[in-house]
């Protein structure tokens, strides 16, 4: 987490979460969901993704970004486990304290290092239901060859680590083994192709190919 600015006072909020995956055939890993202060951020666009976004983006590790936020209002992992496309979480409850920003990130799988994100968004301070759609972004630091890859997902280590829903093909030769943009950006997509044991991709592109919004977040400030 870098210094980004300076927190806006905000009143003391409850504030009941509901995130939905609007995608085909994405999971997200996962979530980890914060109210901090607005000298804090979990990304930023157009800046290098910090080596707890990565291990996020890459692997879907929120351990790291836990321990940066510690001390803050944070929930980890409230689906317990894998958001499946189409399923929602609700119910998820978070006292915002004196905080005033709400930021959200989970990594898009398979893909070798999207992730979904909210940065910095700020918390009402009246009372009632705000629904924003969020976007997936790159984090800028690995090839997007689109290769699932056993052993893969820890930092620096290429390749796309899992396709939860088994759909995804083999033996691609890559989409691409260079990354031009090296911050954190919005995502290019995926490519995929329809050759499940061979072609550029494993990814199958009439399942995994995805626009934003990625998903909905609902926020009901009590």
């Amino acid at each position: 987490m870098i210094a980004a600015g300076f927190a806006v006072p905000a009143s003391a909020a409850q504030l009941e979460i509901k995130v939905e995956n609007l995608t085909q055939g994405v999971y997200f890993t996962p979530l980890i969901i914060a109210a901090h202060p607005g000298d804090v951020y979990m990304y930023e666009t157009g800046m290098a993704a910090s080596a707890a976004l990565q291990a996020i983006a890459e692997g879907g590790d929120i351990s790291a970004m836990a321990t940066a936020l510690d001390g803050m209002p944070v929930v980890s992992n409230p689906a317990g486990g894998l958001l499946a496309p189409g399923a929602s979480i609700e119910g998820v409850m978070l006292d915002s304290g004196d905080m005033a920003y709400l930021s959200l990130t989970a990594m898009l799988l398979p893909t070798n290092d999207g992730f979904v994100g909210l940065d910095r968004w700020m918390i009402p301070s009246e009372a009632g239901t705000y629904t924003v759609y969020l976007k997936g972004y790159d984090a800028g630091t690995e090839a997007n060859d689109e290769l699932v890859v056993d052993g893969s997902g820890m930092p620096g280590v290429p390749g796309i680590p899992a396709a939860p829903g088994g759909d995804a093909g083999m033996n691609g030769s890559g989409v691409t083994a260079t990354q031009p943009n090296s911050t954190v950006h919005i995502h290019p997509g995926v490519l995929g192709d329809t050759d499940a044991e061979g072609g550029v991709s494993d990814l199958d592109s009439r399942v995994h190919r995805w626009l934003n919004p990625v998903a909905k977040l609902t926020v009901t400030v009590q």
